[in-house]
């Protein structure tokens, strides 16, 4: 597979017949070209960035080669880490077979050393580690990746990352077994798989892990030859060249690249060594998830080297210092620094408020605690369950979710499902209300909620809002609204704007108008306060210099107050008396959490160490949680100014987190549900995958979890509810 960044026009780009679409993704710029097929760069409904390979034609009419794309999707599915990247859409039943993954902007390691030379020994470190981790991930997942090599591995902002998984790749080398087409790249392969390719396991990657290190520190590989029958044998019977490679690696590469696979450490193995080699500066560790709050130690370079950000401050190591047998730290150089944790290129994008661009503080009572599991009849107590809500079919099937709470009733939405009423206690379906047509996407932004003592609910691509009884599921009212654009939802009203820029407010419970106006402009996003306090509209000026923040009274419309404030800024939503923000850059990765004290106007912006990309976040109280693709989890004190932690939560595609009880929750893009220390960024546990088989499983944007006291609720892509307890998310 082609890397999964843009490398220019590939070959492919100006040949006829390359389809315009793959699947429901409209394919643009060429982002590199192969032997297997092509990758075009394409981005979801919701605006998410995917690098989607589509297989060449001739490929596509080999069963052959069907088979083994079918395999490669399959082991693909299964791995999920911060050192890998996910697949989020695949078919390999298309005329023209193809598969979607999180787009990854950096240079391949290949093209990182040809461009500029070996690394220094300090970043070669850390890239075994973060390869080592990525490696025990993908072993986990009971996956060979079998085609580990430079090309294969990526040098995103946040670490490296493994792509491939479990490809065949039959022009990469004429040699040929009995067996038939020979799996894997040469210089990079071990030597049970020139022997005996069917016999391949976990520790032929780690022999290719030790020949890409090799390659990473000193631009050769340990076999190196022009002819790939010679680079077999050398593989084979040859001890393998370790010339210029840091002394303190040799012992570590050499038992990586032992000729017998039960002579080679595993993954965990490394990482334990890695540990004890690679850090003698205060470093980032890959295989340490959770990182401290920010700390400014004197002396010490950012990760990255000294020119990453010669004034960033450095994440303080866990550990009590080095290792006793680590070296000493590596004098400092002027050379280019390392490109996965150096100082980072851009910041998350703003919430772009699509399909629902405003959120309610909290998906509780509105004052950012969760609500209160119902009172059951007598006898009847709560236990864990799961049941199917979304029709079945292909297409997103994830149901979105919110939870009443006064009485404590859950409301979902789903593909062939307007609304639903479940019994929090048992998951039954109380009542259900069927999608009018195949035209109105229920689930892709119709969440239900509760506003005005109705069920209100705004079927994406329906143009219209239904109020529902929530009792019977009768609907009360319905009201044309823009099939796109933003909903703002309070205690008592709803909020949206016009196609011609107009912005109306309805009463909740009789969807009769209290007011319309122009209060702010066409393009802002709004939130609402809870207990039916203010509206706030933030609107981004043209030159995106500034945005302006709007007060409006949700009764009148009357604007309250003004205030404009520098910068690209999106609402997350208000909790503790303050509207907290996000602050983007020109490259839409979040810079900064911002907060605007409502009663004061007084604004603290606090800068985050490391950008985050394509951000969702939650606030509750003092505290803002950010998660960004990739997997990382920040909680941000946006009162104090500071940045309490960072968690690489190994979920490279999540839901919006939600806080409440000391937590923090996510949905994770194959069913997972993820229960994170709210004070200390530690990963407490987490439920099995519920990933979807089959085609069409990716969701454009993911259902955030709703918490009700000790009970949490998610949807998954195979179109379940399902309640756990929280004590039960817990190692």
């Amino acid at each position: 597979m082609p890397p999964l960044r843009r490398t220019g026009q590939g070959p492919e780009a100006e040949q006829p017949g390359i389809p315009e679409y793959a699947g429901q993704y409209l394919l643009e710029s060429t982002l590199g070209s192969g032997g297997m097929g092509v990758v075009r760069l394409a981005a979801s409904a919701s605006g998410l960035r995917l690098a989607v390979k589509v297989v060449h034609a001739e490929h596509a009419k080999d069963p052959e080669f069907r088979a083994r794309f079918r395999q490669e999707v399959s082991a693909a599915r299964r791995v999920s880490g911060a050192f890998t990247a996910s697949v989020v859409d695949a078919d390999p039943e298309a005329a023209r077979p193809w598969m979607a993954t999180l787009y990854i902007p950096g240079p391949t390691l290949a093209e990182e050393v040809k461009r500029n030379g070996p690394l220094e020994a300090a970043q070669v470190r850390r890239l075994g580690a973060g390869l080592a981790e990525a490696l025990r991930d993908i072993h986990r997942a009971g996956v060979v990746h079998r085609d580990l090599k430079p090309s294969n591995v990526l040098l995103a902002a946040d670490g490296p990352k493994v792509i491939d998984f479990g490809i065949s790749r039959p022009y990469d080398s004429d040699l040929r077994t009995e067996t038939g087409k020979l799996i894997g790249t040469p210089p990079f392969m071990a030597p049970e798989q020139f022997q005996s390719p069917r016999e391949v396991g976990p520790a032929a990657d780690v022999f290719a892990m030790g020949a890409v290190l090799v390659h990473a520190a000193t631009g050769n590989g340990p076999f190196d030859s022009e002819s790939h029958y010679i680079v077999a044998y050398q593989v084979v019977h040859n001890e393998p060249d370790l010339t210029g490679v840091p002394a303190d690696l040799v012992p570590l590469l050499s038992s990586c690249l032992a000729k017998k696979p039960e002579d080679r450490p595993t993954p965990d193995e490394l990482m334990a060594q890695l540990r004890s080699v690679a850090y003698g500066t205060e470093a980032f560790i890959p295989t340490q998830r959770f990182r401290n709050p920010v700390e400014k130690v004197p002396g010490r370079p950012w990760p990255g080297g000294e020119d990453a950000c010669s004034d960033a401050p450095t994440h303080k190591r866990e550990s009590a210092g080095p290792s006793p047998s680590a070296p000493p730290a590596p004098p400092r150089r002027t050379r280019r620094p390392l490109l996965w944790i150096g100082a980072a290129a851009g910041l998350v994008a703003v919430v772009a408020g699509a399909v629902l661009g405003v959120r309610a503080a909290s998906d509780g009572d509105g004052d950012g605690s969760p609500a209160a599991v119902p009172s059951g009849p007598a006898g009847r107590a709560f236990a864990p369950w799961a049941v199917p809500l979304a029709a079945r079919g292909g297409g997103n099937r994830t149901p979105v979710c919110s939870l009443s709470g006064t009485g404590g009733a859950l409301y979902c939405a789903a593909p062939g499902v307007t609304a639903a009423r479940l019994d929090p206690l048992d998951g039954r379906v109380l009542w259900s209300v069927k999608a009018a047509g195949a035209g109105e996407r229920v689930g892709d932004g119709g969440q239900p909620r509760v506003s005005g003592g109705l069920v209100l609910v705004a079927p994406a691509g329906a143009g219209r809002l239904d109020a529902l009884d929530p009792a019977t599921g009768a609907r009360r009212w319905t009201r044309p609204v823009p099939a796109t654009g933003t909903l703002a939802f309070g205690d008592t009203s709803v909020v949206f704007t016009t196609g011609s820029g107009e912005v109306r407010c309805l009463d909740s419970a009789t969807g009769r108008e209290r007011w319309r106006g122009r209060p702010a402009a066409a393009t802002a996003q709004w939130v609402a306060a809870p207990g039916g306090g203010a509206l706030y509209a933030v609107s981004v000026a043209e030159d995106a210099t500034t945005s302006l923040v709007t007060a409006v009274a949700p009764d009148t419309g009357k604007v309250l107050w003004t205030k404009r404030l520098p910068g690209v800024l999106g609402p997350v939503g208000v909790s503790g008396g303050a509207l907290a923000l996000l602050a983007a850059d020109a490259n839409n990765f979040t810079t900064a959490v911002v907060r605007l004290d409502t009663a004061t106007r007084a604004v603290r912006r606090t800068p985050l160490p490391v950008p985050v990309d394509q951000a969702q976040a939650t606030v509750e109280g003092d505290a803002v949680y950010v998660f960004g693709a990739g997997g990382a989890l920040l909680a941000v004190d946006a009162r104090a100014g500071a940045q309490r932690w960072r968690l690489e939560t190994g979920a490279a595609r999540a839901s919006r987190p939600v806080s409440g009880g000391g937590r923090v929750y996510v949905t994770a893009a194959d069913g997972r549900l993820l229960a994170v220390d709210a004070a200390r960024g530690v990963l407490l546990g987490q439920t099995a995958p519920r990933m979807a088989s089959g085609r069409d499983t990716f969701t454009p944007s993911l259902a955030a979890p709703v918490l009700a006291g000790g009970v949490v609720y998610g949807s998954a892509p195979d179109g379940a509810v399902f309640g756990v307890r929280t004590t039960t998310l817990s190692h």
